[in-house]
């Protein structure tokens, strides 16, 4: 399905929680947040409706994020229902790599792909620092299980200040080049200024090609990270909100002032 600026629209980024196991100085305080009622957050059949939906209109690209998407309940479950949704050609995750190790097997048996794993630093101070108590030993043995496991690529996702020259950054870069992992360096953005670059070893921040709408974990369609733009799918239905948003989506970003990273997934 074209948008209106002839844009291609394939990529589906769906949140399935806006819980986490972490508390990253850059994306959530350390209080954390006001959780989302459990009955606002979709099913697991809603989503996968709203994935048919996406599948028919030419998505053949799916991401599965959060919060943290391995903290949501019988995920491995939900990973197989859209698994099975034909037309997907392409679907991973993103995570913190914090619980990667128990499910890694358990994705890829269940259909998927590969994994994006958040990696900001190769030092295990400087990482329980960044994430406020989080263990870089489990994100090293969740990479390690999902190679086993054939959840290839993967790629490692690291916030960057300013540069990729950082000397966090450059540390796991090397380690990405050892290992055989891809490295993706993200500038950190700020949604209410409206500041955001291309994603250095990525396609994401390229407004000209965007080809993504996200689903938020209660329902709502967003066709823009850095908008306020949403349609929802329990009020207008998947499909009519999913027309919605991709006829909506703006020719590029601006700025976004009802959302946050941690409940958009990114």
């Amino acid at each position: 399905m074209l948008d209106s600026f002839n844009r291609s629209i394939t990529y589906l980024r769906i949140s399935v929680t806006d819980r986490c196991n972490l508390r990253c100085v850059y994306c959530m305080p350390a209080e954390g947040i006001k959780l989302l009622p459990h009955s606002s957050i979709l099913s697991f059949d809603e989503i996968v409706d709203v994935v048919k939906v996406a599948v028919n209109t030419g998505v053949n690209k799916v991401r599965i994020t959060g919060g943290e998407p391995l903290v949501r309940k019988d995920i491995v479950s939900l990973v197989s229902m859209i698994a099975k949704v034909d037309g997907i050609n392409d679907l991973a995750m993103t995570t913190n790599g914090q619980l990667l190790e128990k499910f890694a097997k358990q994705l890829a048996e269940a259909g998927l792909h590969r994994v994006n794993v958040s990696l900001d630093t190769t030092n295990p101070e400087k990482y329980s620092e960044i994430t406020r108590g989080g263990n870089i030993k489990n994100v090293f043995e969740g990479l390690v299980a999902a190679e086993k496991s054939g959840l290839n690529p993967i790629k490692l996702n690291c916030v960057v200040h300013k540069s990729h020259d950082e000397p966090d950054a450059m540390a796991v870069k090397e380690f990405g080049k050892k290992m055989g992992y891809r490295v993706r360096f993200i500038h950190q953005m700020d949604l209410e200024t409206g500041y955001f670059t291309v994603v250095e070893g990525g396609e994401g921040g390229n407004c000209a090609k965007c080809n993504r709408i996200r689903l938020t974990a209660n329902g709502k369609l967003m066709p823009c990270l850095f908008s306020d733009f949403a349609y929802d799918v329990r009020e207008l239905g998947a499909k009519e909100a999913f027309y919605q948003a991709v006829k909506n989506k703006p020719e590029m970003g601006g700025v976004s002032h009802d959302h946050c990273f941690y409940n958009i997934g990114g």
